[in-house]
């Protein structure tokens, strides 16, 4: 073959103009095909060194070539070393134009020198240098130079970030994959090793099982703190279910059928069990996400944080100072590898404290989310256990005023959404995660009372006292040795920040989806009150109300807490109308919660359950006074404005677009007519449905529609024991009686006056019959 394109160069002149086209179109259409030259250093080398300066390559191929000769087995690699470093700096130098000038795509013309590299075979070439100790048969593996490796591993990261498809194709190889994990056990090359299997496993089709890893628990226990904390970005993307990308396959009804055709745990979920079996993981991340930072003064430590943050484009630049540091700690008296070693470098003393901290927060930031998403999983249990044991509320609180929400934060945040993978700096990110954290800690858990301190706790006791009713279980099974120190608790100190918040602060939307965890669940009043004598419900009217807030994340957010904070509770309703004390109020209220009743549903699901228990205490004066006076129980009392409630409640979802976001709409529509039918009156709904379809001129929309809904309704609940429990505890109606309402609405006889069919007339019935059908 190359005797043949040797002939082909030697040719015509229009046809050695054309041999480096020829070259390159060869070598590509060989890596495609897997047929012809399997890498470029198979080419004649007077080939190479004649067409190298016509075709603008800078000696690459030649120096690979001479790079492949003298690094074969058994050969002294220090000859090959020198070839790679050469590589190396023309290599770096492109990489580090891409970090710096925030390209979002490689190209060829862009990165003309890591395109040649791996056209050439480069990149094949160092996985096989990096792997060939493992390939001898001998008892006693070779052992590598660790700087020929750690050069190996940043030439490759550099062609992945610059030459496109260079990850794609070291990801589709799984022996090498499992084959970087080993390497992690040096930490002189931990960095760029760790670094290289992030950026691979971000584009891996099929998630990596970490039991394949060889002697995982004995890699992780042989970490040291710094190097955990790395490997907790590695950890986020083995353990995270992936995102599909695609609305459509959010719906739940997509979301049902998959969960028939995956019975089995999922990759991310046998990840998550491999980790909880490793001993003392748990506790490590505790240690990790609660030690305490030397603490930045000044009033300009924000702006210095975040022009740190501007040219650290990504962690590699600051994790690398701070190996600096570490190596010069070591080399200066001691082996140690724990966090003293860092504190006693001179290095580390001369980088600017602000860098300290961010590089701090930014491992932080990947720990807690390692910790939340194990929260969410299927051992969330086993989880909560470890945490409350190791301490980590109690560690995070006292992190709360120093490190997680400083004095220094400026209060003019650009709002970022609340997807976790926002492009945030890394004080956003740390904030976010931190919420999130306790978002998941609190929901529907036991344990969430550990976000208090003793005297709080005493609190709570005091007001079920003084209301004659008993303390929750979970409140008196609390272990006060675990819980909060200090002044103040972690969900007041939360509670005092949230208040400072600007309005479309993104801060504010998961403030109050962490807030609103502690409450929900069975209704308590002792937790409403506790949080109603710290001023929350004004607050939330305040931002709902009188802010000027247009963010619908952050209204839903509120919408959602103000519900959990009002709901049974008379004192709430009373609170309500001492703040909307004018008509102009009342109506500002109304106009945003009619504006998006996606956003607002749970809050009047609260309000239509509130209202009915309240009406069955007729005997209590403090009832009935607020019953008389409160204009927004007089407005849902009103039997028209709940029928206006369910009209659109029902319009605006059907089963194609029910999502876990939407369906509470389904489920608010539901309660309506639930209570209705408590009082027989369950007729009188479903024909004022029926005339406001001949009204609007669509006769047997609405309710086929909502017949669509409620079949779909007994696919999805009646078989998630979670949903079903939810559900019941927070509506307080049973959920036999949540079954039975649906039954009774679906039912197959036109003579009943509860059965949605006997409302459709015959011509327009089953408008969509096969809309669930499989």
């Amino acid at each position: 073959m190359a005797t043949l394109l040797g002939s082909e160069f030697s040719s015509s002149g229009r046809k050695r103009r054309n041999c480096n086209s020829n070259i390159v179109t060869k070598l590509t259409s060989s890596k495609i095909t897997g047929k012809g030259f399997s890498r470029g250093t198979q080419l004649p080398g007077g080939l190479l060194q004649e067409r190298d300066k016509p075709a603008k390559w800078h000696g690459i191929p030649d120096l690979l070539q001479k790079l492949h000769e003298s690094s074969h087995p058994n050969s002294d690699l220090s000859h090959a070393h020198g070839y790679l470093k050469s590589l190396s700096s023309q290599l770096s130098v492109e990489a580090m134009s891409f970090v710096t000038e925030d390209r979002t795509k490689a190209q060829e013309s862009t990165f003309p020198n890591t395109y040649t590299f791996d056209l050439f075979g480069g990149v094949d070439l160092l996985v096989e240098i990096l792997m060939r100790p493992t390939l001898t048969m001998q008892k006693k593996k070779p052992k590598m130079n660790d700087e020929l490796v750690k050069d190996c591993l940043s030439v490759l990261y550099n062609c992945c970030i610059c030459t496109e498809g260079v990850t794609k194709s070291l990801a589709a190889r799984d022996d090498f994959v499992l084959f970087l994990f080993t390497l992690m056990t040096n930490k002189k090359t931990f960095l760029q090793t760790a670094t290289l299997i992030e950026d691979i496993l971000g584009v891996k089709k099929e998630m990596i099982q970490l039991e394949g890893i060889p002697n995982l628990s004995g890699l992780v226990q042989s970490f040291d703190q710094q190097q955990l904390a790395n490997f907790c970005r590695i950890l986020s993307v083995t353990i995270s279910e992936p995102d599909v990308g695609n609305d459509d396959k959010h719906t739940l009804l997509a979301k049902n059928a998959q969960q028939k055709r995956n019975a089995s745990p999922s990759r991310a979920e046998v990840n998550q069990v491999t980790l909880l079996n490793i001993p003392g993981f748990i506790e490590r991340l505790c240690k990790l996400a609660t030690r305490k930072v030397s603490e930045a003064t000044g009033a300009n430590f924000l702006q210095e944080l975040e022009d740190w943050y501007t040219w650290l484009d990504n962690a590699l630049v600051l994790d690398a100072l701070m190996q600096m540091a570490t190596e010069e700690a070591e080399q200066s008296s001691t082996e140690s590898s724990d966090e003293s070693s860092l504190a006693t470098s001179p290095l580390r003393h001369r980088l600017p404290q602000s860098m300290k901290t961010v590089h701090e927060i930014m491992y932080k930031v990947e720990v807690l989310y390692v910790l939340c998403v194990l929260l969410m999983g299927r051992q969330r249990n086993q989880v909560h256990k470890m945490l409350a044991e190791f301490r980590l509320i109690p560690g995070l609180n006292n992190l709360f005023d120093k490190l997680i929400w400083r004095k220094y934060t400026a209060s003019n945040h650009v709002v970022h959404g609340q997807n976790e993978n926002c492009d945030c700096s890394p004080e956003i990110s740390f904030k976010i995660q931190f919420l999130r954290l306790l978002q998941s800690f609190s929901d529907h858990h036991e344990n969430k009372y550990l976000l208090l301190n003793n005297q709080e706790l005493n609190e709570l006791s005091a007001i079920s006292m003084k209301a004659n009713i008993p303390e929750v279980e979970a409140l008196v099974n609390t272990d006060r040795s675990l819980v909060c120190d200090g002044k103040k608790g972690l969900l007041t100190r939360l509670l005092t920040v949230m208040k400072r918040e600007p309005p479309d602060s993104s801060f504010r939307f998961w403030q109050a989806r962490a807030v609103e965890s502690f409450l929900r669940g069975a209704t308590s009043y002792a937790d409403q009150m506790f949080l109603l004598k710290r001023g929350l419900l004004e607050h939330i009217l305040l931002c709902i109300i009188d802010s000027g807030c247009t963010s619908r994340d952050v209204l839903q957010s509120y919408f959602d807490l103000l519900g959990e904070l009002m709901k049974f509770n008379i004192d709430a309703f009373k609170r309500f109308n001492k703040y909307v004390n004018t008509p102009e109020k009342f109506q500002a209220f109304l106009t945003q919660i009619n504006s998006s009743l996606v956003d607002s549903n749970m809050l009047v699901r609260c309000i239509v359950l509130s209202l009915d228990r309240f009406e069955s205490q007729t005997e209590d004066v403090k009832v009935m006074e607020v019953l008389s006076e409160c204009c927004l129980l007089s407005y849902v009392a009103r039997v028209e404005n709940r029928l206006s409630f369910l009209f659109r409640l029902i319009n605006i979802i059907n089963v194609q677009t029910l999502t876990q976001e939407n369906v509470s709409c389904l489920n608010t529509s539901l309660v309506i007519l639930m209570l209705a039918r408590r009082k027989a009156k369950l007729p009188f709904y479903l024909n004022a449905l029926r005339e406001k379809e001949y009204t609007e001129k669509y006769p047997g929309c609405l309710l086929n529609n909502f017949h669509n809904l409620l079949r779909f309704w007994q696919r999805h609940y009646l078989n998630k024991d979670k949903d079903s429990t939810c559900l019941e505890n927070s509506s307080c109606i049973p959920f036999s009686y949540w079954k039975e309402t649906v039954s009774v609405l679906l039912g197959s006889d036109r003579t009943s006056r509860c059965a949605i069919v006997s409302y459709i007339d015959e011509p327009f019935m089953d408008l969509d019959r096969d809309l669930l059908e499989d």
